[in-house]
């Protein structure tokens, strides 16, 4: 059975992290993708929009998917069905990225199994948001 980082673990991935990219990432600002990548831009991180639907969301180009990425990623932030969650896993393989991080409702015990057996650690049904601001300290 699946158990995410211990918040230890999670404070240390957020303070260490620069880049995420975030992965089905809208350009309607009602979204709530939208707000989490607007509140991760406020506090420092380099956002990549993932969406093929959009050209630009908050001022950065977006890419159609994770394999279209030129740089490094630290965080891969999934705003995605649980369903798809395991092919956004099976896409991250190939990228350096250490961390999956599939937002508030998203689960998927197959997709946590893949990330883990290729050396990722995988954080499932938790905002970033919410975790940011209640363990890092600013």
């Amino acid at each position: 059975m699946f158990e995410n980082p211990t918040d230890e673990v999670i404070e240390k991935i957020l303070s260490s992290a620069s880049t995420i990219a975030v992965v089905g990432l809208s350009d309607q600002p009602n979204r709530p993708s939208y707000g989490v990548a607007h509140y991760l831009q406020q506090h420092g991180y380099k956002i990549i929009p993932v969406n093929p639907n959009a050209k630009e969301v908050l001022g950065v180009r977006s890419v159609p998917s994770l394999s279209a990425l030129d740089d490094a990623v630290d965080i891969i932030d999934v705003f995605r069905n649980s369903a798809a969650l395991e092919g956004v896993v099976q896409e991250s393989l190939g990228l350096s990225a250490p961390v999956i991080w599939a937002q508030l409702g998203v689960h998927d015990e197959a997709a946590a199994q893949l990330a883990q057996s290729h050396g990722k650690t995988i954080i499932m049904d938790k905002c970033i948001k919410v975790e940011h601001a209640r363990l890092v300290r600013q």
